[in-house]
């Protein structure tokens, strides 16, 4: 039979067809980044061998993905309502330093075991909260605010130790980073956790519905009275507290309070939610579909320190199959920039 020139097709027709083509696109972009993850995968286990398709080995990769799933999914709620966040080094590296002096530490006589746990985290929420406010209410772009902050919570961060990074001499939190739970790290567990909790608020509450209103059509909202300015400082300061906790880790895991600890944590993050499906103009995606994006940006590094490839190498190997992967499933159209 032969087929209908474009110029013969009907508007309804042309229209189905359209349809039919989307959804053909739709499924490719749904599942590229797992078809990815599953190629990475079979090319290091014949490469490598068993030392990467080996038990150590994935314990290994729990353990490097816990910090990276964290900040990612802090960072895919602010995606979703279509903002971004590029606080996150400064943010991350901030908590980790005020841990280190709060905590029993070799710089400071304080001692306040979990509070300081707390009181770190809570410095974080606060930055995001800021950065919120600032966006919704002084109309400044999101990625302005945050990159502005980025800055001022490194140089707080290097203030609270004067320079000298302290190291944490705090029993429990030195010995977090070799415990385990049926062979999988504590810092994993407790990303899971944090991972749990997001996907509670996105599946489970009206403020998750909120959240992909915001980034699919803002003024649905508005017409049904509900408040797009609060939802909005709400994710941020979600992001903040998922930053604050990554800070957390990173000062666990390097036994130091350090503003390195959020050092090449941005990049990545960004890369992962994006790769996973989250789209950068907002209302699509979400945390379920960042878990695909952290575990291929991991798989893929631990993959290629495997292979002892050269550094500058690697990182342009990562980058080569982080553009490959986000053309695959990054729907392009007018409606891209962040706002």
């Amino acid at each position: 039979m032969a087929h209908k020139s474009p110029s013969s097709m009907t508007i309804a027709e042309e229209f189905t067809a359209k349809i039919r083509q989307d959804n053909q696109k739709e499924k490719i972009m749904r599942f590229a980044p797992i078809l990815v993850l599953f190629v990475l995968v079979a090319v290091f286990t014949i490469v490598c061998g068993t030392s990467f398709f080996s038990l150590n080995n994935a314990v290994s990769i729990l353990n490097q993905l816990a910090i990276p799933l964290v900040v990612a999914v802090g960072l895919t709620f602010v995606i979703v309502i279509g903002g971004i966040d590029l606080s996150i080094n400064g943010t991350v590296g901030m908590a980790a330093s005020l841990l280190g002096v709060f905590v029993l530490n070799t710089r400071t006589g304080l001692d306040l075991g979990f509070l300081g746990i707390i009181l770190a985290v809570a410095a974080s929420v606060g930055i995001g909260v800021v950065i919120g406010l600032i966006h919704v209410y002084l109309k400044v772009p999101s990625f302005m605010v945050s990159f502005a902050f980025m800055y001022i919570c490194m140089g707080i961060g290097l203030l609270s130790y004067g320079g000298k990074p302290p190291t944490v001499m705090d029993p429990v939190l030195a010995a977090i980073p070799k415990m385990s739970f049926i062979g999988v790290p504590i810092i994993t567990w407790i990303a899971i956790a944090v991972l749990l909790f997001a996907i509670f608020i996105q599946e489970y509450t009206a403020f998750g519905r909120y959240i992909f209103a915001v980034g699919t059509d803002e003024t649905i909202l508005h017409a049904v009275g509900v408040s797009v300015n609060r939802v909005k400082v709400m994710v941020f300061t979600l992001a903040g507290f998922c930053f604050g906790v990554a800070g957390v880790l990173g000062c666990i895991r390097l036994g130091q309070g350090q503003i390195g600890a959020g050092d090449g944590l941005m990049f990545p993050a960004q890369a992962a939610v994006v790769i996973g499906g989250t789209a950068l103009s907002g209302g699509k995606g979400g945390v379920i579909n960042t878990i695909i994006g952290v575990l291929l940006m991991t798989v893929l590094i631990n993959g290629l320190t495997l292979m002892g490839v050269n550094p500058y190498i690697k990182n342009g190997i990562q980058g080569v199959i982080i553009l490959v992967v986000v053309a695959m499933t990054v729907a392009r159209g007018a409606k891209v920039i962040s706002k």
